[in-house]
């Protein structure tokens, strides 16, 4: 290989691929990433045998040529190099590395030790915008919780119909939906479980390049990709395990018939559930108290060792005197996802779930459950 790069190009690939390179101590080679030409481009590879990202750039090519080389040492010192041209040149398995007055060799290893990242063998093909799905993904990221015993909810179900894309995450606890609607209808329906952290590094590499990705769904596989601009190439690339088994059948858990809600301004809401919270009991439990007669809600916390705390907050109202009392962790989770000023909050009974949305759109809600006394 022999190869020259600007430095603030090859910084930019080097961030977006690093965080899929694993620390494992059992396999050294995780901890490398793989330089390879390919035609006219350089291709940087990066895996921990759960997500593959790949990213691709137009260089200078003097000679093809491909090594493996450690992560962190590589970034370290591209990051201290001045805004210049890099060249960089493979000897044996090591990479030399030459910019204006600075030359070092970094030690690399037998490209062919490098593990492959598994292409996509294509059932299903969408594109969508990326800072559409980021912001989506944003929304609802936190919900998820790891289990062993119900792995399905350790991550996110994407759900495509013709109209929308539904993305969906729970704990047990709590569930959040967030639709995406598409200007024009899809193809078909289909589903798979993203694994939390894969969403995470999807908003971590897009969420600033608005750009189109194509999402390409396989068997056990998922694939994320955008092009260059101005070529039909790929630019970047995320590939990631999907999570095998059947999402809970989650709309049961949505209240249908909401018998009383109170509409509410969201920040003075959000910051008297933050105050609630400072009183609040072990189980970081406040109590909400609805009257509709009086259009409030009664915000009420206590904790034995601190004292007693408690606040209303004015909003229109319909239905039956409500008693009841949340997690305020989980009621604050809900409020911060959502973007408008004004906040929905509705419940079917003294024992159901609430149910959070945003006033003037039907594009994501919120469910928490009680805590039962």
């Amino acid at each position: 290989m022999n190869i020259g790069i600007l430095q603030s190009k090859l910084k930019e690939g080097l961030s977006v691929i690093g965080r899929a390179t694993s620390k494992s101590t059992t396999l050294p080679i995780l901890k490398n990433i793989l330089l390879k030409i390919e035609d006219n481009f350089l291709n940087i590879s990066a895996t921990d045998l759960e997500i593959g990202v790949r990213w691709w750039s137009l260089v200078k090519v003097n000679k093809k040529g491909t090594t493996t080389i450690p992560y962190n040492s590589f970034f370290s010192f591209i990051n201290l190099l001045p805004e210049k041209q890099i060249n960089l040149k493979t000897e044996k398995e090591n990479l030399l590395i030459e910019c204006d007055d600075y030359k070092t060799k970094i030690n690399g290893i037998n490209a062919e030790e490098f593990p492959i990242i598994p292409s996509v063998e294509e059932k299903s093909r969408i594109s969508i915008n990326s800072n559409i799905l980021c912001e989506g993904l944003m929304q609802i990221i936190d919900v998820p919780s790891l289990s062993k015993v119900k792995p399905e909810i350790s991550g996110i179900l994407f759900s495509f119909n013709k109209d929308e894309l539904k993305l969906v995450a729970t704990d047990s606890y709590r569930l959040a939906e967030k639709k995406i609607f598409f200007k024009e209808k899809n193809k078909g329906d289909f589903s798979f479980i993203l694994p939390q952290r894969t969403a995470r590094e999807l908003i971590n590499i897009f969420k600033d390049i608005n750009k189109d990705i194509e999402i390409i769904f396989g068997e056990n596989q998922i694939m994320f990709s955008v092009k260059m601009d101005d070529f039909n190439h790929p630019y970047i690339e995320v590939t990631s395990k999907i999570i095998e088994g059947n999402y809970p059948d989650y709309e049961k858990i949505i209240p249908e018939k909401i018998k009383t809600e109170i509409v509410l301004n969201k920040e003075e809401f959000l910051n008297k559930i933050k105050a609630a919270s400072v009183f609040a009991s072990k189980v970081n439990e406040i109590n909400l108290n609805i009257l509709p007669g009086k259009g409030e809600v009664l915000i009420k916390s206590s904790n034995n060792d601190l004292g007693d705390y408690e606040t209303k907050s004015k909003g229109k109202a319909q239905g039956d005197d409500i008693n009841m009392s949340f997690n305020y962790r989980f009621l604050l989770d809900g409020l911060l996802s959502i973007k408008s000023s004004e906040i929905v909050f509705g419940v079917v009974d003294d024992s159901s779930p609430g149910l959070i949305r945003p006033v003037g759109k039907d594009d994501f809600l919120y469910v928490v459950m009680p805590i039962k006394v």
